[in-house]
């Protein structure tokens, strides 16, 4: 089985970026599931049901989720339907609107994808969020029953450590660990000893002349002058695309090979 994952997409230019590449890409890889990062989709915050719609229409099948999740009221019912692919961190305290993992539907079977918010990120370092390890844990435990061909997690975080400890911690028991949140992709693309493809960040799709997707003269004036800005996503410039194909052996539900598809144009 073929899984791509692709990098936060970031405003409209990551909207473009898919429109232009993704089905070029599936059906070069012969992709059997399309998973994006969709907590910067509409403006850099969260996600439109407009946008959403239009990402499956062009071929994303399923959406984790980060900080920026929630942000969007419009979005909150199809965080909240287990039926809509679309989730929201599942390391929020339990009384936190959506879910945090849900089934992807595939021809060979259905995979089983979560996400979990680093205890470190950024603006949000002091949100009230549970041990991600303690509640990857609970959950494999109990999605182990259900029949699924594999498992795939996003860890979106700001810290390196959290990123490369999680990912040993799951290794042999998940199919992937992906982390993102950074914008930008790291060289460490590999299959972990017992079987798991894992990613420090996988990186993101849209400006790549920009500081992470935002203009960059906005954030040199915030940085030299302490001038006080709102961002404002850059439109201008080369465009990027970051993602991450897994192969997974859907018997075993383990990978056997990883490839970073990066594309500049």
């Amino acid at each position: 089985m073929k899984i791509l994952y692709l990098g936060d997409i970031m405003g409209d230019p990551g909207i473009k970026v898919v429109r232009d590449l993704l089905p070029k890409i599936k059906a070069k890889y012969d992709v059997d599931l399309v998973i994006a990062q969709s907590e910067n989709v509409s403006q850099g915050k969260g996600i439109f049901k407009a946008d959403y719609q239009e990402l499956k229409t062009l071929g994303v099948d399923f959406f984790t989720g980060g900080n920026w999740s929630l942000f969007r009221d419009e979005t909150v019912e199809l965080l909240d339907d287990p039926e809509q692919p679309i989730i929201r961190p599942a390391n929020y305290p339990s009384s936190t609107k959506g879910l945090g993992y849900k089934y992807a539907k595939t021809k060979l079977g259905k995979v089983l994808v979560i996400s979990l918010l680093g205890q470190i990120v950024g603006r949000d370092a002091n949100a009230s969020t549970d041990n991600p390890l303690k509640v990857i844990d609970k959950i494999l435990e109990s999605e182990a029953s259900f029949s699924k061909v594999a498992t795939i997690v996003n860890f979106h975080g700001d810290f390196s450590s959290e990123k490369l400890v999680i990912g040993q911690y799951l290794d042999g028991r998940v199919s992937a660990v992906i982390g993102d949140h950074w914008h930008i992709p790291t060289a460490d693309a590999a299959v972990l000893p017992k079987g798991t493809a894992h990613i420090t960040d996988v990186g993101m799709c849209g400006s790549l002349d920009s500081s992470l997707g935002i203009t960059t003269s906005l954030v040199i004036d915030r940085w030299r002058d302490n001038k006080a800005s709102k961002n404002e996503i850059e439109t201008k410039g080369r465009l990027q695309l970051n993602s991450l194909l897994i192969d997974v052996d859907t018997k075993t539900g383990l990978s056997t090979g990883v490839k970073q598809i990066i594309e500049i144009y």
